[in-house]
């Protein structure tokens, strides 16, 4: 169980320069072609204690082996090449070309891609700010606010209040029926045509009197 401390930091593998890296190379290669193979060993060694690979380790057994039994090919052969055969000569010339090439392709693929792996090197004199920790209270409350619910109150809905519909028209109030105007005017209508019929039967029994 880990406590509320900050966490270790795991150190991190520095990378060299490029210049560096490339001399370093180049020294390895031309030591392995000059020597025909027999120092072939040395770049495998600088690989597996560069990426601490079990893969690498083991090739660099194979290799040291490989360089063993060339050595001890080359001290079996006379010394006068006139009396070497030429299957002889053909053997060992294919045993140093393999191990060569097997050697320094290898050695090169494997490191420029353990170092690209590793990303760019940091320029010269920059500070490398590491994250602070978290205080002891944050980091004690902060598994206990993840296991706690959340609850949810109920809150209050506001009344919505009905909005008229702008695109109906408004319904316009009944229109009272004008019953009473209507009759009274009809009944003026006979009471005038009434006193109208009295005049005339009035004048027409003046005339039949005289």
């Amino acid at each position: 169980m880990h406590g509320y401390g900050p966490m270790p930091q795991q150190p991190t593998t520095s990378r060299p320069s490029p210049a560096t890296l490339t001399t370093v190379r180049v020294i390895l290669v031309a030591l392995t072609v000059l020597s025909c193979g027999l120092l072939g060993w040395a770049p495998m060694l600088r690989l597996a204690i560069v990426t601490r690979k079990p893969r690498d380790w083991f090739l660099l057994v194979v290799v040291v082996a490989l360089n063993i039994g060339l050595f001890a090919f080359i001290m079996a052969t006379p010394d006068d090449p006139d009396q070497m055969s030429d299957a002889a000569a053909l053997f060992m010339m294919l045993w140093i070309l393999g191990l060569l090439a097997g050697v320094i392709t290898y050695y090169l693929y494997a490191e420029i891609r353990h170092y690209n792996t590793l990303g760019a090197p940091a320029p010269y004199g920059a500070p490398v700010h590491p994250a602070p920790p978290l205080p002891y209270q944050q980091q004690h409350l902060a598994p206990h606010q993840q296991h706690q619910p959340q609850q949810h109150q109920p809150q209050p809905q506001p009344q919505q209040h009905q909005r008229p519909n702008p695109y109906t028209a408004p319904t316009p109030p009944p229109t009272p029926t004008p019953a009473p105007q209507r009759l009274d005017q009809v009944r003026a209508e006979l009471d005038e045509l009434s006193d109208y019929l009295r005049k005339e039967n009035k004048d027409s029994r003046d005339g039949e009197g005289r």
